[in-house]
């Protein structure tokens, strides 16, 4: 019997692995690997006629072409291209004259690197930029006839302020192409502590006929990944598409590549966003007005996103003004949840966003009280182990009962090892005789798993945990402990956990047993110090209540070891 309920808690745990991996890779942006299942945005692009990885009928690349070349030849050679540098106190934008585009944010409240590299501590973090090695920008322009100025027409900064001064709550920043028939007007709205932009487009139509306008807005980067990755843990870096049909569709970049992107292509509410860890860009227009989606590759290693909304028709002399938003900041779910429906998702906590958000909220209530996210943490988790007592003494009970009986079922296993349909008859007897459960073990911890599952992704995707200290060496909550002591304390605390459980009878098992945790604790080495510190107080939890309730049943604290020399 004992060798049936460990194969079942082997099968358990080997299925619980290929959920969480396939879950894994659907939190990443990947296609199911066990489990596909096609997409409602799928679907309805099918419906409509279209393949996945159609680009709009409106194509922005053709379009753009024609309508720079008309922008060349009416520019002056003499107008210069220059950058315009404008400073609030949450952002540092850096504006180019060629389109009047976004093509470079500084987060100023964010620092640029991990309190680890103390080089840069004191830069703010760079977001969007365009340099020789990194490209990510924010572009706007018009399609939909010849001359309508794009994100690749020359245009003027036209008003003086550079710096939100003090006891001024905006700052306007406004760019004008040349009157050459179509002339577009951008103006960006910054306002004090917001990290969205208002980004009104007025087309003034100086021309003798009608002109019907398309607005286009995209997010152009490369596909280079994020440096906070690590060979054993990753978060989604790439485009994604919000819809209330539809909700978060993630698009990874080799989906791009292969024409297989899928997404919901044309909406009247959401936004398109480009998403890395912590931090995230997005475009967004007002809901019930009709726009359509776009995810492409440009060139080499370039892609965007972004969306296209016809504007009303405009009659010459006429005017008419198209009115979004740019956000460019970091993951804080408060932020998100005020600036659009939705844009929250983009902190993803993947398929427990459930169980993710209560605890989430519940830890920011705790941090506000104690005003350290370490102890935040480990404030959680002894509230989190105190719900969970009663079904954790249930499995404890049951593994001591376990542990007490083992030698009996060792010497039964030695003696009958020749009849094995005796040993499963006296094996079940001696459970009948002692009250004990196989499966009592298992059952209530299995219950716990994706609440500390989901716990795992809040303290992955909190920006807050980013250059957060806890106590002495640990100054960044989201990188490695420096000195490697948390991974060695939890690898100890493991060991310790294991060292308590009741070998199973099987000397392999027994041996598979404690090894595949110390095959896990390597790494967390690699892992941030917040979510080290989380399963290192876990453990000692575990540790401290599976020892008190063995006292109060008469079982002695054993280490079971197993002979690894058999």
């Amino acid at each position: 019997m004992t060798d049936i309920r460990r194969s079942i808690l082997w099968m358990v745990f080997g299925f619980s692995m290929i959920l969480l991996w396939d879950k894994w890779q659907l939190h990443n942006g990947k296609p199911a690997t066990f489990f596909p299942s096609p997409s409602s945005a799928t679907a309805k692009a099918d419906a409509s006629g279209k393949s996945n990885g159609d680009v709009p009928a409106t194509s922005v690349e053709t379009a753009v072409s024609a309508a720079t070349v008309g922008a060349a030849k009416s520019a002056a050679p003499s107008v210069p291209r220059t950058t315009t540098v404008v400073t609030t106190d949450a952002l540092r934008l850096s504006f180019d004259s060629e389109g009047g585009s976004v093509i470079g944010a500084d987060i100023l409240q964010h620092k640029s690197a991990t309190l680890s590299s103390k080089s840069q501590e004191d830069k703010p973090l760079t977001l969007l930029t365009q340099t020789p090695t990194h490209t990510y920008v924010a572009q706007t322009g018009l399609i939909g006839g010849n001359g309508l100025p794009t994100h690749k027409t020359p245009m003027v900064w036209v008003n003086g302020d550079t710096e939100l001064k003090e006891g001024q709550n905006e700052l306007v920043v406004r760019f004008e192409s040349a009157n050459d028939g179509v002339k577009l007007v951008k103006t960006y709205t910054l306002r004090r502590g917001a990290y969205d932009i208002a980004v009104s487009h007025e087309v003034i139509n100086s021309t003798s006929a009608e002109i019907k306008p398309q607005l286009y807005v995209q997010l152009v980067r490369d596909g280079s990944t994020n440096a906070s990755e690590t060979p054993f843990y990753s978060t989604f870096t790439g485009p994604a598409v919000f819809t209330q049909a539809a909700k978060y569709q993630k698009v990874e970049f080799p989906d791009i590549d292969k024409n297989k992107a899928t997404f919901q292509k044309t909406a009247t509410d959401g936004y398109v966003a480009m998403v890395q860890h912590y931090f995230a860009s997005a475009w967004l227009l007002g809901d019930g007005i009709e726009r359509e989606h776009f995810v492409r590759k440009i060139e080499n290693n370039l892609y965007s996103a972004g969306f296209i909304t016809a504007m009303p028709a405009i009659a010459p002399d006429g005017r008419q003004t198209a009115q979004t938003r740019l956000f460019i900041g970091p993951q804080a779910e408060k932020v998100l949840e005020t600036v659009a429906s939705g844009l929250e998702l983009v902190k993803d906590y993947g398929w427990l966003t459930m169980l993710a958000k209560p605890l989430y909220w519940l830890l920011e209530k705790i941090h506000s009280v104690v005003g350290n996210w370490g102890w935040a943490i480990v404030l959680l988790v002894v509230l989190i182990k105190a719900a969970f007592y009663w079904l954790n003494a249930t499995a404890y009970r049951s593994m001591a009962k376990m542990k007490a009986i083992n030698p009996r079922i060792m010497e039964m296993r030695e003696r009958l090892k020749d009849n094995p349909q005796q040993m499963q008859m006296e094996m079940m007897r001696i459970y009948r005789e002692e009250k004990v459960n196989p499966m009592g073990g298992c059952f209530p911890i299995m219950i716990q798993i994706p609440v500390f599952i989901a716990l795992y992704w809040v303290l992955l995707s909190s920006v807050e945990m980013r250059n957060a200290p806890w106590i002495g060496w640990i100054t960044d909550m989201s990188s490695p402990d420096p000195w490697y002591i948390l991974p060695l304390v939890m690898t100890l605390t493991t060991v310790f956990q294991t060292a308590l459980n009741p070998l199973p009878p099987d000397p392999l098992q027994a041996k598979m047993m404690w090894l595949m945790p110390l095959v896990f604790s390597v790494m967390f080495f690699f892992f941030p110090a917040g979510l080290v510190l989380y399963w290192i107080t876990n453990n000692i939890l575990t540790i401290i209540q599976q020892a008190f309730i063995n006292h109060r049943m008469g079982v002695p604290v054993k280490f079971t070891i197993p002979d690894f020399k058999s």
